[in-house]
């Protein structure tokens, strides 16, 4: 059973879990769990999906309960209007405060990538960030005997696919667990040291205007238990 965080007549948003693809994709083909067929399982009805997340992303998903509300609530994203905020774990210790404004080449999508299309189109791409927490680590990888961790707040103003682990990798503090963006090394090596393998980034929280009465819908999705723990565990408080 998928959490759910909100419902109404018009929009669910949903707490998706790590590992939990948002629909079927030929690029995870093995895959036979998707939280839109889940979803739509669990409460009987169709569903259509706002937005996406990273499979290895977690947190707040938002669905339409008509094709009426998911098509406002897709073009309310597309128009920059919804207000994000992630939590990332990240490598080493970034600026307290800072923008990121990177353009980023469109990534293709499974039939552009089929069939062979050229890369996308660059295109602009802005992250707010704020460090909220730092620790350093004894343990050893690859020449530094300690390694520092920072626990971060994101805010993309702009929704390019993987935006928030590219850009972290462009600032080179990337996202803990991040195989395509991060470094093996450190990913095995926090997993060996805290006993939980996944990419430490998630949704927290939206703002938004509701698609049918117009009032902002503020909304807030806790970290999965096993992200918190680590968060404890390196001896920082839970957002």
């Amino acid at each position: 059973m998928l959490q759910i965080i909100y419902q109404d007549d018009d929009l669910v948003a949903i707490h998706k879990p790590a590992g939990l693809l948002v629909h079927r994709s030929m690029l995870d083909r093995h895959e036979t769990r998707f939280a839109v067929q889940l979803l739509r399982d669990q409460l009987g009805r169709r569903v259509y999906p706002a937005h996406r997340l990273d499979k290895g992303t977690s947190g707040l998903l938002l669905f339409g309960l008509s094709p009426e509300s998911g098509r406002a609530l897709a073009m309310a994203f597309e128009a920059q209007s919804v207000e994000k905020r992630y939590h990332a774990i990240v490598r080493g210790w970034p600026a307290a405060t800072g923008v990121i404004d990177h353009a980023l080449a469109k990534q293709l999508d499974e039939s552009e990538i089929r069939s062979g299309a050229p890369q996308g189109p660059i295109q602009p791409a802005c992250t707010h960030f704020e460090r909220l927490a730092i620790t350093e680590q004894p343990w050893s990888v690859d020449r530094y005997p300690h390694t520092r961790y920072a626990l971060m707040a994101l805010a993309p103003v702009t929704g390019r696919r993987h935006q928030l682990r590219r850009h972290m990798k462009h600032i080179s503090h990337p996202i803990i667990g991040d195989a395509t963006y991060g470094k093996g090394i450190h990913n095995r090596k926090f997993a060996e040291e805290l006993g939980v393998n996944r990419l430490f980034l998630a949704c927290s929280h939206m703002q938004f205007a509701h698609p049918s009465t117009g009032k902002t819908l503020s909304l807030h999705c806790p970290l999965a238990d096993e992200f918190a723990a680590v968060i404890t565990a390196l001896g920082w408080a839970v957002p």
